[in-house]
């Protein structure tokens, strides 16, 4: 298992990981939203390899004052869930805003059917996000 950041070319094997969700947990109109993401060469964002084929992508974003996150476009394949993959996905992601050293608080905006996924990882119900507060071991 490897996670790296992203590069242009991963742009393909980000769009199928995407495209093996739709339409049972992700909506098929949310594609372009998510291509013009993958196109911003400033966002933080990862791609999870197994035995040299991308499984899963995910990344972030940081307020202007990076006092908080949010989690951007986290998806593992389809054919690859029930194994762990997601929750080490997201457990990196949460090490990479804490290494910024000045966010506490972590934003989730997940689908309606993975949000049982993040409240399992201690994200808690806030209006209509999911919220986790985040503490840094040094």
């Amino acid at each position: 298992m490897d996670i790296r950041p992203y590069e242009p070319g991963d742009r393909a094997s980000c769009l199928s990981v995407f495209d093996s969700l739709t339409p049972s947990l992700l909506d098929a109109t949310a594609r372009p939203v998510f291509e013009s993401w993958l196109d911003r060469p400033d966002n933080k964002y990862f791609v999870m390899e197994h035995e040299e084929t991308v499984v899963g992508c995910g990344g972030y974003s940081l307020s202007p004052d990076q006092s908080t996150a949010t989690l951007r476009w986290g998806m593992i394949r389809a054919d690859a869930q029930k194994m762990g993959l997601g929750r080490f996905l997201l457990m990196y992601r949460i090490r990479e805003i804490g290494k910024a050293g000045t966010v506490g608080v972590v934003f989730a905006h997940p689908p309606r059917p993975s949000a049982g996924f993040f409240e399992k990882q201690g994200f808690r119900v806030n209006g209509v996000e999911l919220v986790k507060k985040l503490t840094v071991c040094t």
